[in-house]
């Protein structure tokens, strides 16, 4: 089988001739590329290069956001608004004055409005391109003050969804059977969160929650009308598996808000693109105390980047039996089992032995190092693990 095949076949509960294996490497990759610090055996290889002569799956869920046909491709990226190579939507914002500059670092972004106008300031820095990161720091938000919610508001009616299918199967034949070519919408999960985590300060979001909720309510709408032409537009296209909504946590996105600002929408996302054949993808890499249920009650397909046990409060084991191959896995390898300074090699000996015991079957689970492999992963573990998969052997699920 071919590593998509395998995955595909995760999803749907099928046989495979061993556990999908791709681990996110990416920041891994890019921060050890521009130190001189790749295993001398692929210092010159791209990523694609060395998962191809490792065998590994391509992780192709989390989009590369620095890799750019030009400035304009993240120039809204502080409004949530990407348009990169993996995705098969483009968003033009029409009856506004854009003004664009570049300092160094940052980038300022002023949008002129009928209504208003709102200011944005991105961070791109060195210490973040040594890290790997690809995604930019908001330094100033667009919503400041009440006054702003009309701008963005007006901002979002005005955005204009367009096709960009060939865009989308360009990128995925370059993953060809490597992985799942899965197209990216939007790291938030719904129009509040949203606002929530792009669109203003995090104490101020939770603020004007309580001090002005017929604004925010007014904004919602706004987002939500635009995403509805996104979600028709993405339904319709080539992508198999879609990316929608990231980084949720129990203290963030806690249980009640969770289930009254986010589920609704990924449960309405979900049926759209359910009709027309698609899996719903949904970034999971936080603490999901309280809020596995809910994302059954969400009727995602890919619980993706998940994290457990030490990093945290919840095991392997609790997490896939609430889930009992309604959602599938990926990840499941804690980012510091690959840290020396973390876990001693008889402490990552022993967490393997029991992490290999708790996925029973090894049904609907697509293996993977969540978050992300770090900067300082140990190369060695990665190749234990792929010794491991093969040791495991076939993937039989008890239908």
């Amino acid at each position: 089988m071919t590593h998509k095949q395998r995955m595909l076949a995760a999803l749907q509960g099928r046989n495979t001739d061993r556990i999908p294996w791709a681990p996110r490497l990416d920041l891994w990759y890019k921060a050890n590329k521009r130190a001189g610090t790749l295993p001398k055996d692929f210092q010159n290889d791209s990523l694609m290069g060395i998962t191809d002569k490792l065998d590994f799956g391509f992780h192709a869920v989390v989009p590369d956001f620095k890799d750019l046909r030009s400035l304009e491709d993240e120039v809204d990226r502080a409004l949530g608004i990407y348009n990169l190579h993996a995705m098969p939507y483009q968003t033009v914002l029409e009856n506004i004055k854009r003004k664009v500059h570049v300092e160094c670092d940052r980038t300022f972004v002023e949008y002129e409005t009928p209504v208003g106008s709102v200011r944005t300031v991105v961070l791109y820095d060195n210490t973040m391109r040594k890290a790997g990161i690809t995604v930019t720091h908001i330094e100033e938000h667009a919503i400041k003050n009440v006054s702003d919610y009309k701008v963005l508001g007006y901002i979002f009616e005005n955005a204009r969804v367009e096709k960009n299918y060939a865009n989308y199967e360009n990128w995925a034949g370059m993953i060809d059977q490597r992985g799942l070519a899965v197209g990216f919408v939007s790291l938030a999960g719904s129009p509040m969160h949203l606002i929530q985590r792009e669109l203003m300060p995090m104490d101020l979001f939770f603020y004007h929650m309580t001090d002005h909720p017929d604004e925010m309510a007014y904004l919602v709408e706004n987002i939500e009308k635009y995403w509805e032409r996104i979600c028709e537009v993405v339904s319709k296209s080539p992508v198999e598996v879609v990316f929608w909504g990231a980084n949720y946590d129990a203290t963030v996105t806690y249980p009640p808000f969770f289930e009254q600002h986010i589920k609704p929408w990924l449960r309405k996302c979900a049926d759209k693109l359910h009709t027309h054949g698609k899996y719903l993808l949904t970034h999971t890499d936080g603490e999901n105390t309280g809020l596995l249920e809910l994302y059954l009650d969400a009727k995602i397909d890919i619980a993706d980047s998940i994290c457990p046990a030490p990093m945290t409060k919840l095991t392997f084991k609790q997490t896939k039996d609430v889930f009992n191959g309604k959602i599938s896995i990926m990840g499941g390898i804690p980012s510091i089992a690959l840290l020396e300074n973390s876990m001693s090699e008889a402490e990552f000996e022993m967490f393997l032995d029991k992490f290999f015991k708790d996925i029973e079957a090894g049904e609907h689970l697509i293996l993977g190092i969540s978050d992300t492999a770090p900067p300082a992963a140990k190369f060695e573990r990665l190749l234990k693990i792929a010794r491991r998969v093969e040791a495991f052997g076939p993937v039989s699920p008890a239908n």
